[in-house]
């Protein structure tokens, strides 16, 4: 399949396999989705389905246990799978793309002052001196809603929201054009999640910036979301855009995942999801939510479901 040149990233057939000692983990296996520039797409999706697996195949941030790692990445009409890694740490990694990773205390030095943690990047990739790079810490700072004194402090001395501000600026300080968002607000509590995802609607409109933002949690990520992709298994299993999914999901876990919503307007008590997601060591033949699905059919048991529909993706017999 051509790269679309239209669609500002396309991800085709992307693998990622880990080798352990119980057999090999098949987190990210086939995955396919695409971005628009300054679009949001929410990857939803239950703990331990792939979804941060995929941030770091997208990323190539690879740990020494990998035993598959192949598709192609198209960033800008590019192959970038094609690079080796110096040309892809040049020019993508941090540069072209960068991340915002699960709790941003872990991704912090508590030693260094968090100006100069923000300000590593553009020294190191943008090529800028020191003075020029604190212009650009304060700039940040400023979009992200940080106190310019701030600059000087130790993480430690920050909040738990603050601190999550400081990663975001330190994603930003490259000027890339996309962010890859892994779980950002979720040890905040709710009023600082919801200050948070105003900042990340506010860059989007003001930068033009494209985020993927990984999460589970369906009622923060609606706040962001024009495009969903819901992961299962190592697998995208819906693609829609944000309107119609949150309001009529299609495949069987969507509509699971989107019933354990509480709904402040409706008098309808929170479903769940019965069973447990599969081994990724041992993924079942045919369809892989079909041991937890109320529409099971003998084809289900059979064949791996393919996408089915035009605009609204989902793989599942159902539609076929």
């Amino acid at each position: 399949m051509s790269p679309n040149n239209n669609k500002f990233l396309r991800i085709e057939e992307l693998v990622l396999y880990f080798g352990t000692t119980h057999g090999v983990v098949q987190a990210v296996d086939g995955v396919n989705f695409e971005l628009d520039t300054n679009r949001a797409v929410v990857i939803l999706g239950e703990s331990g389905c792939g979804k941060s697996s995929l941030a770091k195949a997208i990323l190539r941030l690879l740990p020494r246990n990998v035993a598959a790692y192949n598709g192609r990445v198209y960033l800008e009409g590019n192959d970038v799978m094609k690079l080796n890694e110096e040309e892809f740490r040049q020019n993508v990694r941090w540069a072209a793309i960068s991340m915002v990773p699960q709790a941003a205390m872990n991704a912090l030095n508590p030693v260094i002052r968090v100006g100069d943690q923000v300000a590593e990047p553009a020294i190191v990739h943008l090529g800028v001196d020191k003075n020029e790079a604190v212009s650009l810490v304060k700039k940040m700072f400023q979009h992200v809603g940080v106190p310019e004194d701030f600059i000087s402090r130790y993480p430690f001395e920050l909040s738990g929201g603050m601190r999550q501000r400081v990663a975001i600026a330190m994603a930003l300080v490259t000027s890339p054009n996309l962010i890859i968002l892994d779980e950002p607000t979720s040890a905040l509590d709710v009023l600082t999640q919801a200050n948070i995802f105003n900042v990340l609607k506010r860059l989007k409109k003001e930068l033009g910036i494209s985020f993927i933002l990984i999460t589970h949690d369906i009622a923060t990520s609606s706040e962001l979301a024009d495009d969903v992709a819901v992961m299962y298994a190592g697998q995208i299993v819906e693609v829609s855009d944000a309107h119609h999914f949150f309001t009529k999901p299609l495949h069987p876990y969507s509509q699971k995942l989107m019933a354990s919503v509480p709904r402040l307007h409706e008098n309808q008590e929170p479903e769940f999801i019965t069973g447990r997601p599969p081994s990724l060591i041992n993924l079942p033949k045919g369809c892989r939510f079909k041991d937890r699905c109320t529409f099971r059919f003998e084809k289900c048991d059979e064949e791996p479901p393919v996408f089915e529909q035009e605009g609204r993706k989902v793989k599942c017999w159902l539609y076929a």
